[in-house]
């Protein structure tokens, strides 16, 4: 580990590469979902999608965890896209990590559907039967926490909700490749809300490569705010931002002092 400190509540781990913040996050979780299977004999997670979350998810699907005992939720998914698209996170989830671990029991988000609205309840209806024991989440590079856009609302009602992404969120889309053009980029989404992210017991926020240091300068260093959505992880009694020395390039020095 590089550097270690605080922010508010927010806990924060620098690491000198990517692959080390993957192994260090993938310990948290196994912590996590060890603990919950112990205590309720389950545990129920919550996983982002995306370029930042490849090597945590490398790493977390060798793990010797009892997987049967998992229920999993998904952070966001677009509207309009099969699921048999490359760039849908429902293909994504199964590649990378349900057909690796076999977790039967997931619950995802349909967009592709006649009406979107009543998936957003029948995801609602299914989510309030569970404590989520830890999110995964990554942060945009406008900031965002799964397509809560900015300026974001901190305190609706809604578990889900559909969004219009704004032109941040689709240019950095075609950026990681899962585009062709930005025409090709979905308008809209459904995604989970910060409120439902944030009743997770733990969270796990997880943050390479420098096209995100603007992102996590602005978390770490502006006020608790809509305008940077993923600041309120500072409110959090037990996140952990995961970053590597590229992600944290403008604001490890600056937050030095403050270190703990």
């Amino acid at each position: 580990m590089v550097k270690e400190f605080s922010v508010d509540q927010l806990h924060v781990c620098i690491y000198e590469s990517k692959f080390e913040l993957g192994k260090a996050a993938a310990d948290f979780a196994e912590e996590q979902i060890n603990t919950a299977i112990k205590t309720r004999g389950q545990a129920v997670i919550i996983l982002a999608t995306g370029a930042s979350q490849f090597e945590f998810l490398d790493e977390i699907t060798r793990r010797n965890l009892d997987w049967s005992k998992v229920v999993a939720f998904h952070l966001d998914e677009y509207v309009g896209m099969s699921e048999n698209h490359p760039a849908s996170f429902r293909r994504y989830l199964k590649e990378r990590i349900f057909d690796k671990t076999g977790i039967e029991e997931y619950y995802l988000i349909n967009g592709d559907g006649e009406d979107v609205e009543q998936e957003c309840k029948r995801l609602e209806n299914i989510f309030n039967r569970f404590q989520i024991d830890i999110a995964f989440v990554g942060i945009g590079e406008n900031g965002h926490l799964a397509f809560n856009d900015p300026p974001a609302s901190f305190d609706e009602e809604a578990k889900f909700k559909i969004v219009n992404l704004d032109e941040t969120s689709r240019l950095q889309q075609l950026g990681e490749g899962w585009f062709n053009s930005i025409e090709e980029v979905p308008d809209q989404a459904i995604t989970m809300t910060i409120p439902a992210i944030l009743s997770s017991n733990a969270i796990a926020c997880i943050v390479p490569d420098e096209r995100k240091e603007e992102a996590v300068k602005n978390t770490l260093t502006k006020e608790v705010s809509p305008l940077c959505p993923a600041s309120v992880l500072r409110k959090h009694p037990q996140a952990v931002l995961y970053l590597d020395r590229a992600a944290a390039s403008l604001v490890s020095e600056l937050l030095e002092n403050e270190s703990r």
